[in-house]
Formats: C-alpha cells, structure tokens, sequence
C-alpha cells in the first residue's frame, strides 16, 4: 500500500464525459452520436466512420462532482483544484485541462478538453485528479478517480474489449521470421499496438480446420477445443507481455499501463488473486517477477494458466468436447 507524507482525500471522485465533438480543418464542430460515447464501457470511439467527418481536432466535454469533505472551510486542504490528464504511451503525448465551478459550494464542476488527431496514434487513457495545497505545499495530489476513460481513435465502436489481429499465413513460405517457425501451428506476436496471432497455413490441415464452417461433429468438436487451446495460449502471451511493460512509482508502486495491457490484466488478475484487490494483485505479481528469488516466479505459472484457461474457457469447452466425443462412439457402436 502507497504511503503518503500529508491527508489524502477519501470518498469517490464521480466524474464522466458528458459529450463529444469533432472538427475537420477549417469546418464547424460537429456532435459525436451518443452511440460512440459509452458511459458503460467509457470510451469515446473516434475511429474512422463514415457518419463521421474526417476529423484533426476534438473536444469533450466533461463533468466531476467531489466529495463535500474536499471542500471543508477547516479542512486540510486549500485551493483544490480538479485536473483531467489525457495521455497515450504510444506517442508519450499528454494533454491536460484544469474544471471551473459551475455549483456555488465549488463540488461540481465542468472543463472542455480539447484534442489534437495529430497527437494520438492508438487508444488514450483520461483520468481526474485533485490537486491542493496540503500542509503548506501547493500542487499535492491528494486524490484521483477510481475509473478511467479511454479516447479510442482507431475503433469506431466504444468498447474496451479489442478485436485480435488473426491472420493466416504460410509459414515456410512467408518472412524469414517466419520461417523458422514452420513447424509451430500458429505464434503469438504482441509487439504490435494490438495482440496478433498467426495461423500456420502450411501446417497441413490446420488452415482447413480453423477456417471451415461447417464440418461433421468430429471436426466441429476438435475445432472448438483447438481455438479454445490457442486463446489460452494468447492470454498467457499478453500477460506476459503486459506485466512485463509496467510503469514503476519512485517508491516501487507498480502502475497499470495503458491499452490493451492495461485490459489484459485487469481481466485476469481477478481470477488469479479472487480474495485481494487489482492494484494489490499487481503489486504480488511485480514482486514475484522482480523478487531476488525465481521460486515466486515459478510459483506463479500456475495462477497463470488458470486465468489463461478461464478468459478462453478452456474447461467448459474441454467438457464439452468429451461429452461430444461419448456421443459420437455410442452412435458408432451402434
């Protein structure tokens, strides 16, 4: 747990984005349908769309409401101040704006953030923090939100979840990189802004099996465990990848990154510390990984795997499989 010398602010910091707009170079600002602004999922979708122009320049508009305590006249904090920051890993760019108040009592308060295309290059991260001055020292941050919002400028639907990069691809036949691995069915590559997985067509039928259909039973049954087989082995993939990418505090905090990382192991740490929070679970995870010892490490495979297996229902579809597998011997003897 992260120790502070100075009071920190207790209580939710509520905050949302409330609208969009959009502008192409030397056009109006034109409203983003609510349909790309999703309070349920946060993320505001400023792919490319057809309904959409094309767009260099965005504003959101955006509303926080603080705890009543932040405020307190014999409180601990003076001249607070609520800052949204916007920042991409991708292009290490960062945007910030400071809300006004719009409530006598200074709890509600609004601020427009303005966004350069130019400037992201994938999915952005927004958060609320509030900054005052606490025990004589300005600009202390003595809260931030809870939950963050995403700036998706790839996608043109708000979601969290991210599509795989899943492409067929000759093995022995395509890039020298790729060559060496002819004999692998299928590779996992997560250096791209997204996770990509590469089916091995010149792994003989595999390129068949995945892509049919239809098929009878049996291939249907081994199809599904197959896939459910090389999804585990993504989530493994991107969690490894993903813990591997993390941001460090000065006092050894881990951070969650941004993107799909970021999603990947907020997804799977439930499963592999049910009993502790996401942050905690991060920080048992970063000391297992860095700790003088590779024991911790070693000890964390099978946490790993479990979640893997869960996020691509390994075990539901495995039981389905044997169930199938029964069915179709018994029509056989008969």
């Amino acid at each position: 747990m992260k120790v502070y010398p100075y009071r920190r602010l207790t209580g939710n910091v509520s905050w949302r984005v409330d609208s969009a707009q959009v502008k192409a170079e030397g056009e109006s600002w034109v409203n983003v349908e609510s349909k790309y602004v999703s309070t349920v999922e946060r993320v505001v979708a400023l792919g490319p769309d057809e309904e959409r122009p094309d767009w260099t320049q965005a504003r959101l508009r955006l509303s926080v409401k603080l705890p009543a305590k932040a405020l307190e006249p014999d409180g601990p904090w003076q001249e607070v101040k609520v800052l949204a920051v916007l920042t991409e890993r991708a292009t290490n760019s960062r945007a910030s704006v400071e809300f006004s108040q719009v409530s006598e009592d200074g709890r509600e308060r609004t601020a427009e953030l303005y966004i350069h295309r130019c400037d992201l290059l994938d999915r952005a991260s927004l958060a609320v923090h509030v900054v005052a001055t606490a025990d004589g020292v300005p600009g202390r941050v003595i809260g931030t939100s809870d939950v963050e919002w995403f700036v998706d400028v790839i996608e043109a639907t708000p979601s969290l979840a991210r599509e795989l990069d899943v492409r067929m691809v000759g093995f022995a036949s395509g890039a020298g990189r790729l060559q060496r691995f002819k004999d692998s069915p299928w590779l996992v590559d997560t250096t791209g802004r997204i996770p990509a997985v590469r089916v091995n067509t010149d792994f003989d039928g595999l390129g068949d099996l995945i892509g049919a259909d239809g098929g009878n039973g049996a291939e249907k049954t081994v199809r599904e465990l197959l896939l459910a087989q090389m999804c585990s082995e993504v989530w493994t993939a991107v969690f490894h990848s993903a813990v591997g990418d993390l941001e460090i505090e000065e006092d050894g905090t881990p951070l969650f990154p941004h993107g799909w990382q970021g999603d990947v192991l907020r997804e799977m740490l439930p499963d592999m510390y049910p009993d502790r929070e996401p942050g905690d679970a991060l920080r048992e995870v970063h000391a297992a990984r860095t700790g003088p010892s590779a024991t911790g490490w070693g000890e964390l495979q099978p946490r790993i795997h479990f979640a893997a297996s869960r996020r691509a229902s390994v075990p539901r579809t495995l039981s389905t499989t044997i169930r199938d597998l029964e069915r179709l011997t018994q029509g056989d003897d008969a």
